[in-house]
């Protein structure tokens, strides 16, 4: 029986790795597909494309189906994540011109500071700030750290246009994700100074994403779809197979960025400044371990609850919303026999892991990783 084709569309990140190893080493084939893996200009675009159904599903920003939820995008056609693609993986930078003046004023700037670093942007307020999409988890966690009432300009650059945003002169501050911010250093325009982790150690990034109710309609193909996209995430978490991974990304069909560049993502040793400087970000992205893949119903809630808080939304109402759109109960349903981690409740305190914890699972127990916020406080789904 031949293959059947599944439409996929992406944005070239580091982070669309899961669906490209998929196809490339063939857990698609052996699930019985062949994914057909189409690049996007930008996140407004796929979205688009998926809700009309160019796409039958999607690489997709976590915020985008929770604010499809709340009635926040263009058209009516609703999201749901049937797991997560990625955890962490974006950066924070600042134009070359401000990390200067920043610099010459107070001193070198601190790297992976949230704290000091704050301090230090919110005295050099109103900042221009750059990111991929208004309802990404970029947008999310700079309001978490700088503050919802920071005085930020905020305006939308797809992901590869960033060192040109930055080389036109009207951004200073920037969040986005690998390797377009590695991309912006190494063109002489940019200073990173954190990672995104350092605001949300285990923050969700990206998400499969599928068109509300696609995946009841059609059961047999979104089984395939998870198994063979979650068996990418499980290949990539080993060490070893970093450099064929790599290779493939690095292809012109794909990122058509160097093997180089890439690898600093995949490995989190980023060059943060233009002469070369670099710095080890431990857990810089993950693919698999401490059940990332994993769609928590509360991590939906604290997104949909960031949305409202914003956009003067109910957020009671809004955190309802989100937790339906995380679908932890498809991933129980389609992931059990693979040794997939499988926590045992859809929901838990977001915030409140300080350390490697173990946590019941329907296959025996799986370890969390630390999950807080950079200042502590946590976040109760259910309050």
């Amino acid at each position: 029986m031949s293959p059947e084709p599944l439409h996929v569309g992406y944005i070239p990140l580091t982070d669309c790795a899961p669906l490209v190893v998929a196809r490339e080493l063939g857990f698609d084939r052996d699930e019985g597909l062949a994914l057909r893996l189409t690049p996007a200009p930008s996140w407004a675009t796929l979205r688009d494309r998926l809700a009309t159904g160019a796409e039958d599903a999607a690489h997709m920003l976590a915020p985008v189906p929770i604010a499809q939820a709340l009635g926040l995008g263009p058209l009516p056609q609703g999201f749901e994540a049937l797991q997560v693609l990625s955890v962490n993986g974006t950066i924070v930078g600042l134009s070359r011109a401000l990390a200067e003046r920043l610099s010459d004023t107070d001193g070198p700037l601190p790297f992976a500071d949230p704290v000091a670093l704050r301090a230090r942007l919110l005295a050099a307020t109103p900042l221009r700030v750059a990111v991929p999409f208004g309802y990404s988890m970029h947008r999310e966690l700079l309001h978490r750290w700088l503050g919802d009432d920071a005085p930020l300009q905020i305006r939308t650059v797809p992901p590869p246009q960033m060192a040109e945003a930055l080389r036109s002169g009207t951004v200073d501050l920037f969040c986005v994700g690998e390797p377009w911010g590695s991309v912006a250093v190494d063109s002489g325009l940019a200073h990173l100074i954190l990672p995104g982790s350092a605001i949300w150690s285990f923050a969700p990034e990206k998400v499969l994403a599928t068109r509300t109710g696609w995946a009841e309609a059609n059961p047999e193909l979104a089984r395939a779809l998870m198994r063979a996209v979650w068996r990418a995430g499980r290949w990539l978490a080993d060490p070893g197979a970093r450099a064929t991974a790599v290779e493939m990304l690095a292809r012109p069909a794909l990122l058509g960025q160097p093997a180089e560049l890439l690898d600093r993502a995949m490995q989190g040793r980023l060059v943060v400044a233009p002469d070369g400087t670099t710095r080890d970000v431990p857990g810089f992205v993950h693919f698999h371990d401490g059940a990332a893949a994993f769609p928590w119903r509360s991590q939906a809630a604290w997104i949909a609850d960031r949305l409202a808080r914003r956009l003067g939304h109910d957020r009671a109402d809004a955190r309802a919303r989100g937790r339906q759109v995380f679908r932890s109960d498809l991933f129980r349903a389609h992931l059990s026999g693979l040794g997939a981690d499988m926590p045992s409740a859809a929901s838990k305190v977001e915030g409140a892991l300080t350390q490697p914890t173990a946590l019941a699972s329907a296959e025996g127990r799986v370890i969390l990783p630390a999950d807080r916020f950079f200042d502590g406080k946590a976040f109760d789904p259910g309050d």
